[in-house]
């Protein structure tokens, strides 16, 4: 295992649906102890604290939930992203998906000044390929790979510089993808690996062919792993829970196999509500996942009580 530089940047987004609690996200991580099991495996650690967004004058919207602030949010998260890269590998502590909007706009803005492709691997219930115009709840967290990807719709945004192409992405996990989205999915080359083609086929096989994709182009990868990629029953922290999702084993095998590739470069860990915890049970495994993203094989792993 080859020692990294990791860049810990809290990034409190809560304005991306209305349901609130995910502003505690960035502390939780911290509570449970990310830093220290990242310097147990070997690597060094910043902890960069927590951001701010940027103060915008857009107006408030009727429909959109908190554009202002998910706009500012955005900025930020885009120079910080730029910012970070070429100094380590950055986890971004969420936070709300809406903040890979920024996270991952950011990062394609590194990789285009250092001649090489971004990919996004995205752990998710959700694929968020809505866009302001085709979201009926007007919760932006569900656009960010809309945005990156460069479809049309985002004015009030700041542009995308540097589009990830949607070949570039990869969907693991999907189960509650809304009738817009589907139809939107299938105008492109998005790989997509739902839970009915895990359930049959197992995860390991969609991801190991991403991975040699993005190891054959000698890209950059985006890990964004959001709570409800899992199972709700092992990570009930998140408000948009959704049955049906990976297991404790098939998550720490994608992990794994994250860190075999030695490709990742960087991470966001997104839409922990702290709130909605059961004595810290999601932050711990949100944690424990990403140790063996950095290292930690499955003989090292602790034993943990949850009394």
């Amino acid at each position: 295992m080859t020692p990294q530089n990791i860049l810990l940047i809290g990034a409190p987004v809560d304005s991306g649906k209305d349901r609130k609690g995910c502003i505690m996200g960035p502390d939780a991580y911290r509570t449970a102890r990310l830093a220290e099991t990242l310097v147990e495996l070997g690597h060094s650690v910043s902890d960069l604290g927590n951001l701010t967004a940027e103060e915008t004058t857009i107006p408030d919207h009727d429909h959109l939930v908190a554009l202002p602030q998910t706009v500012g949010w955005t900025r930020t998260l885009q120079k910080a992203a730029k910012d970070a890269a070429p100094n380590g590998l950055p986890i971004f502590l969420g936070g709300d998906h809406s903040l890979a909007l920024g996270t991952v706009s950011g990062i394609a803005d590194h990789a285009a000044a250092v001649g090489r492709p971004l990919f996004v691997l995205w752990l998710d219930a959700h694929s968020d390929f809505h866009t302001p115009q085709s979201t009926a709840s007007g919760n932006l967290h569900g656009t960010p790979t809309a945005y990156f990807t460069g479809r049309d719709g985002f004015d009030a945004f700041p542009p995308v510089k540097n589009p990830v192409p949607t070949a570039n992405v990869c969907m693991i996990g999907l189960r509650s993808v809304d009738p817009a989205e589907h139809a939107a999915l299938a105008t492109t080359d998005i790989e997509i690996a739902d839970m009915r083609a895990i359930d049959e086929g197992g995860i390991r096989a969609p991801l190991a062919d991403f991975l040699a994709k993005v190891e054959a182009a000698n890209g950059l990868l985006h890990v964004s792993l959001d709570v409800d990629f899992l199972d709700p029953d092992i990570a009930p922290a998140v408000g948009t829970t959704v049955p049906g999702g990976a297991t404790l084993r098939e998550a720490h095998l994608v992990m794994e196999m994250l860190h075999d590739s030695q490709r990742v470069t960087s991470l966001d860990l997104v839409e922990l509500n702290p709130f909605m915890d059961e004595r810290g049970k999601t932050a711990s495994l949100m944690v424990d996942l990403t140790a063996s993203l950095m290292g930690r094989r499955v003989f090292d792993r602790p034993t943990r009580a949850f009394v």
